[in-house]
């Protein structure tokens, strides 16, 4: 049985960075409104002070062009090995501004980019978060497999993790 458990500000902005710290690759999903959704996997370079998702991408990318027409963006990220999972929905903008790029700039980013930073395909895309939900597995996932099959087995329930909101 899960516990509910809501965060609010900073404490929010905290469990994000905890929860997504290990896994920074996600599920990067645009043009929510049409079918089948457009989905594909990104990595977040940072997440700032304010909860803001940053990622690198090409100014010529389909995922760009989908947001340019309409910016809200749903994130799914998942950490298997610890059985933590987030769901992000929120609004993108896009920056070409030199000192964001510097700033967030990764080796292996250049993997994308042949002209590495300097690149004038290079943008990066911002996720401003609005509804933000998360399921955490309190005592990893070894512990919680055990309290499942005890629960299971003896009808007891047992704290098995938390989910709630987190709200910017």
């Amino acid at each position: 049985m899960s516990k509910i458990e809501n965060l609010f500000e900073k404490k929010a902005i905290e469990k994000l960075q905890e929860l997504i710290s290990e896994t920074r690759t996600c599920l990067f999903c645009t043009d929510l409104t049409s079918l089948p959704i457009k989905t594909r996997p990104m990595a977040s370079t940072e997440i700032d002070e304010e909860g803001n998702l940053w990622f690198i991408s090409s100014s010529q990318s389909n995922k760009n062009f989908e947001i340019k027409a309409d910016n809200r963006v749903q994130l799914f990220y998942t950490n298997n090995s610890e059985s933590e999972f987030v769901s992000i929905f929120g609004n993108a903008e896009i920056f070409k501004d030199q000192q964001i790029i510097e700033k967030l700039w990764s080796p292996i980013a250049k993997a994308w980019f042949d002209e590495g930073k300097k690149d004038p395909n290079v943008s990066v895309i911002c996720v401003k978060p609005n509804d933000v939900h998360y399921w955490d597995n309190k005592n990893g996932k070894i512990i919680s497999l055990l309290k499942i099959a005890t629960q299971a087995a003896t009808g007891l329930k047992m704290d098995i993790g938390r989910e709630g909101d987190l709200k910017f």
